[in-house]
């Protein structure tokens, strides 16, 4: 499980530390694409091909799926490590998700998402008043212990 919230900057050839405790648990390699809410998400191999399966089980006649694999798909590319723990962010990753320099990096239980310092602060203003009402809407008040 990924969990926590860092802050780190890309470097001027686009490239990311990421946690210790997150590399060790993505292994040598990982895929990362373009997320939702212009962030980006990594997976580990494993989780990945989970969202593969679960998305080629989506009929290829809906539109909206259509539309959603290319989008997820076209973005992705495999990634490693150097030997500073650094990633490298492609282009079209770096400029969907405005990185430009100082990068928010949190764990989203089977994800890694990286956002844009500017971009994680504008999700957070927009939705820390609503957190609640969120809450509520997603568990139709069943009572949960969070």
């Amino acid at each position: 499980m990924f969990m926590g919230e860092y802050h780190h900057s890309l470097d001027d050839k686009k490239r990311l530390v990421l946690p210790a405790n997150f590399r060790s648990s993505l292994g040598e390699s990982f895929i990362i694409t373009r997320g939702l809410e212009k962030c980006l998400y990594i997976y580990t191999k494993s989780e990945w091909q989970k969202i593969v399966d679960k998305l080629a089980s989506l009929p290829f006649t809906k539109k909206d799926a259509r539309i959603f694999a290319r989008s997820f798909f076209s973005a992705a590319a495999e990634g490693t490590f150097d030997r500073q723990g650094r990633i490298s962010i492609t282009t079209n990753q770096w400029e969907y998700a405005n990185l430009i320099k100082d990068c928010v990096i949190i764990g989203v239980n089977e994800r890694i998402e990286i956002w844009s310092e500017e971009n994680w602060n504008s999700f957070n203003q927009e939705y820390s008043d609503t957190l609640e009402e969120v809450a509520e809407n997603l568990f139709n008040g069943e009572d949960y212990a969070l």
